[in-house]
């Protein structure tokens, strides 16, 4: 029984930092640059988010303070909501 129990406290631990590591991320900043060619948003500490197909970027201009919420998806930090404030 005994010899069981650290696999399984591995394996629970494991599961764990997954899942946390999916948990959506808020960063405030002010928009640098907009480019709705490439569906993307740069902060002015150079931070490039990845906004999804359809997105508004007409609502949002350059020196707008912002927040977005995003994820990383491989190496990319892929926006779930851009919002003023």
């Amino acid at each position: 029984m005994r010899s069981n129990i650290l696999p399984l406290a591995l394996i629970a631990a494991l599961g764990l930092g997954s899942a946390a590591m999916a948990a959506s991320t808020d960063t405030s900043g002010v928009i640098k640059s907009i480019d709705a060619t490439a569906m993307t948003v740069v902060l002015e500490d150079g931070t490039t988010f990845h906004l999804p197909a359809g997105f508004d970027v007409k609502a949002f201009k350059v020196g707008e303070k912002v927040v977005v919420s995003w994820e990383m998806k491989g190496t990319l930090k892929e926006a779930s909501a851009l919002k003023a404030g």
